[in-house]
């Protein structure tokens, strides 16, 4: 249903943003804007801004941005039509109204809706009723109290009951067939329950309203132990997340929420304390059902269950989805121990047990590169090859180009890890490293790589340029005036580099120059040595190569000052909205992005 333009600029011409968004968002007048903690991120320092003039709302912490509409679909986690329609009545106006076709759509569905909700109402009640001890006795053996049980409005289908009879008194045949609670028997004609003799779990959209179930049989038997709605004209399992609608109430207070296999996972995981937890509802991981948990929780932790089926669904979904990752959002994996799925280990090791497990969480790359590593050979060459190939064209398949860039990095430098592992005298003969340098240099690298870890990428880069400036300094004088444009953000290094930068300014001998520098500096020409694999790169490098080289780290360094210019600009921003500020970020973006 699509309203049309002049409808709801007269809804944002009669309602300021601020007088939306103050109604959940405590706002203080700060010059022409307003400003207040933000409603998407647990923050302690204010940094969500509102402007009337605009017409938008903008959270520095969280990234988020857009109108009144936007505002209420996010905040309330409601959908278009119902943010129009709130927004409409609270600036006076009639609701608008539809073609005949979209209005008995809507009715359609607020009867599909009832329905469900008179189901299961009246089999929540069943559940608890003196004939079905068995099923209740059934949930409180899987640790589930009454409270919990009310909170999720689980149930019970008995075998026999003539519940269809009751609805037929309410709703036509075909409105409750459109539900797919019921299936016609060919032989009879009569309609059965779905899901006779089985625990009901209400799946519900992201308003709170049931509009599928899950169900569970509690005695032994050759049916299957878990079935699920059909679809219907409502209802997309590719589309529904269970739990999502009672998860989304935490994303103020954190950016992860726990994805498990199954209904029990969920409401086992809820009844201990951890509440951000939700279910993809019977089928794989879809795109459509990433984007949606993506709009709450930028840091979603798939944990499913430890046996190889569940590490090869957890594979499945990494590489169905790795080309969504971007550097807002993200997907870890934590895989449960052998034989465990999340509802038996939270049983064994409690709240505190599960949450430290979840620390070890892995990130998709690294993820998707130790499952992979581990199928393989190492010592087999031609296995090697293989997997090089198959990493790098998951790496290709990332869509943000930036983050593709960072990636295949990072995948190219751990592979070139595997090779001193193999060059060992137990299986030299895998491969052509013959020579002793070779294998040294290579050794020498994974050193150096250890020792790198805890510096900052631009520590690293200023190590790198300091180096070539310290042992090529007839390279250095001819680059002189690119170097003096640029500032260290190490102190200790600013002056190294000023040092020499002037002495050679001013035609002082080179020889001496050396001489002095590294009796005055000789504690950082040590660390950079130990830190810095430049020297490993540039070695058997021609001068023309090496001042190539230092050219490339010169621009990477203005890029990493620019970044950390534009941390600076976009702080003092949420502080103080002036315009000077705001130009010179937006300058500096420009740079970056190479506009």
């Amino acid at each position: 249903m699509k309203y049309p333009k002049e409808y709801l600029d007269e809804i944002k011409l009669r309602l300021k943003v601020s007088q939306v968004v103050g109604k959940t968002v405590q706002l203080k007048k700060r010059g022409k804007e307003f400003i207040g903690l933000s409603p998407f991120k647990n923050e302690k320092s204010p940094s969500f801004t509102v402007n009337d003039e605009k017409e938008f709302y903008h959270c520095f912490s969280s990234g988020e941005h857009g109108n009144i509409f936007d505002f209420l679909m996010k905040t309330k986690s409601i959908g278009f039509g119902e943010a129009v329609r709130t927004l409409a009545a609270e600036a006076g106006m009639q609701p608008y109204r539809f073609s005949n076709f979209d209005q008995k759509k809507d009715l359609r569905f607020q009867t599909y809706k009832n329905i469900f909700r008179d189901y299961t109402n009246y089999f929540n009640q069943q559940l608890f009723d003196q004939n079905n001890q068995d099923a209740i006795n059934y949930l409180f053996k899987r640790g589930l109290k009454k409270n919990i049980i009310e909170e999720f409005k689980l149930g019970y289908v008995p075998w026999k009951n003539n519940f269809y009879d009751d609805l037929l008194k309410k709703y036509s045949e075909e409105d409750i067939n459109l539900t797919g609670l019921y299936y016609k028997n060919d032989k009879t004609g009569k309609y059965i329950d779905r899901f006779n003799s089985r625990v009901i779990f209400p799946v519900n959209n992201i308003t709170g309203d049931t509009i599928a179930l899950g169900g569970r049989i509690i005695r032994e038997s050759k049916l299957a132990k878990y079935i699920n709605s059909p679809e219907t004209e409502f209802y997309k399992k590719g589309n529904m997340i269970f739990n999502l609608d009672k998860a989304k109430d935490l994303r103020s207070k954190t950016d992860e929420v726990l994805i498990v296999e199954g209904y029990m996972d969920v409401v086992s995981v809820y009844a201990s304390g951890i509440k951000n937890v939700i279910a993809n509802s019977g089928t794989a991981l879809t795109e459509r059902q990433i984007s949606l948990i993506w709009k709450f929780f930028p840091n979603p932790i798939i944990c499913l269950d430890g046996d190889e089926s569940g590490q090869k669904a957890a594979l499945r979904i990494a590489e169905r989805l790795f080309p969504l990752i971007n550097e807002k959002n993200k997907i870890y994996f934590s895989i449960m121990p052998e034989g465990k799925d999340p509802d038996d280990y939270i049983k064994q090791n409690g709240k505190i047990g599960l949450l430290n497990l979840l620390k070890e969480k892995n990130i998709i790359q690294s993820f998707i590169w130790n499952y992979q590593l581990n199928k393989i050979d190492q010592n087999n060459p031609y296995e090697i090859s293989s997997f090089e190939k198959e990493i790098k064209k998951l790496a290709y398949s990332i869509q943000d180009e930036t983050l593709k860039k960072y990636v295949l990095e990072d995948y190219l430098e751990k592979i070139k890890k595997l090779t001193p592992i193999q060059n060992s005298r137990k299986n030299y003969k895998y491969f052509s490293f013959n020579k002793k340098k070779d294998y040294q240099i290579l050794k020498e690298t994974r050193i150096l790589h250890q020792k790198r870890k805890d510096l900052s990428k631009i520590q690293i880069i200023e190590f790198s340029i300091l180096f070539i400036i310290l042992n090529y300094l007839e390279i250095t004088s001819k680059t002189l005036e690119e170097l003096s444009k640029i500032e260290f953000l190490s102190e200790k290094n600013e002056n190294l580099k000023s040092l020499i930068i002037n002495s050679l300014s001013q035609g002082h001998d080179k020889a001496a120059i050396s001489l002095k520098i590294r009796k005055d500096f000789d504690k950082i020409i040590n660390e950079i040595n130990e830190n810095s694999n430049i020297q490993i790169i540039t070695q058997n490098k021609t001068d023309e190569k090496v001042s190539v080289l230092l050219g490339e780290l010169i621009q990477d360094h203005k890029a990493q000052s620019n970044l950390k210019k534009i941390e600076s600009l976009e702080q003092k921003l949420i502080n103080n909205l002036d315009e000077n500020s705001y130009s010179e970020l937006i300058k500096l973006k420009s740079q970056l992005n190479g506009e």
